[in-house]
């Protein structure tokens, strides 16, 4: 039980907060947004350059790790859109944008905090090694697989595809910030040294990113208000809460996974999907209803599955 109140519900009270300065109107929607577009274009990329320009990838990566989490990721997404199709008959284009909000956790607004809380900063690495490739990763194949369903039927343009989907990626904030960590780890390595007021604003900035990234999560949820499609939404908080971190759990025991590593694998997959899941929704027009509800709903939940999780983790 202390694991619910000490680590945690202060994530979900300072998101709780952001949604109800927006429920009682203390901020407008324009606030809300500005504030988001701080903590994800500025704050967090920051923070993501400075965890991964000091990774050790020598001692802080297990290739495993990748393989445990995203083998429950892609599960979750094949078993939501396969459903989709086959047991809710919702269109195609529908089915890949909820397998989509399936396995797109959140890694970063909610995984970092949570991890942080229950194990300390020291605990970061291997959740950092996993949101290193999280977005490059999915984007692409969520994009592509998207670009591929709507041309079914039409001329295929691979080339066209290909270049939408490393469009999509390489103009991402979140992704910039991670390529430029990757350089600086190398110049480092490489012998630079750079002046410790350099890396004190870099940790200030890094400083605020995750109680605005939060804060303003809360505000954006509060937009987000379940609407029908219950079956779709349950699908989703399935895959999502259940089925990725069971496997990943699964596996991390199959490959023998250090401790550490083991934490910030399932801990990840057990997070509930990010508002990118709905955004995506919205670039292509589909299924923003469902992933909407379901981003809300399984955002509450998890502050019970995460419980367990933490609970039963060495």
């Amino acid at each position: 039980m202390s694991v619910l109140f000490t680590v945690i519900l202060p994530v979900f009270i300072v998101l709780g907060y952001g949604y109800v300065v927006a429920w009682r109107g203390l901020l407008t929607e324009a606030g809300i947004d500005a504030l988001m577009r701080f903590a994800q274009n500025f704050a967090v990329p920051v923070l993501l350059f400075t965890q991964v320009a000091r990774l050790d990838l020598a001692s802080d990566f297990n290739p495993w790790t990748w393989v445990a989490f995203y083998t429950g990721a892609f599960a979750a997404f094949l078993l939501a859109w396969g459903a989709s199709i086959r047991v809710l008959r919702r269109s195609h284009e529908d089915a890949v944008a909820i397998g989509f909000a399936a396995f797109f956790s959140n890694s970063l607004l909610l995984g970092i905090p949570i991890m942080e809380r229950a194990y300390g900063t020291a605990a970061l690495a291997g959740n950092v090694a996993i949101i290193a490739i999280h977005s490059p990763l999915l984007y692409t194949f969520g994009i592509t697989v998207m670009e591929v369903t709507r041309a079914r039927g039409q001329s295929l343009s691979r080339r066209r595809i290909a270049m939408r989907a490393l469009s999509g990626v390489l103009h991402t904030p979140l992704i910039i910030g991670i390529l430029c960590g990757a350089a600086m780890n190398v110049l480092l390595r490489m012998g630079l040294v750079m002046p410790q007021g350099f890396w004190d604003a870099a940790d200030m900035m890094s400083r605020a990113a995750l109680p605005t990234a939060l804060f303003g999560l809360g505000g954006i949820l509060f937009r987000y208000r379940p609407e029908g499609d219950g079956w779709a939404i349950a699908l989703v908080c399935a895959c999502s809460l259940v089925i990725h971190p069971v496997i990943t759990f699964t596996l991390g025991h199959l490959f023998q996974l250090p401790v550490p590593a083991l934490r910030s694998a399932v801990v990840t997959a057990s997070m509930a999907p990010g508002v990118n899941a709905y955004l995506f929704s919205a670039i292509y027009g589909t299924a923003k209803r469902v992933t909407a509800s379901a981003v809300l709903v399984s955002t509450v939940l998890s502050m019970f599955s995460v419980w367990f999780w933490l609970s039963i983790l060495p």
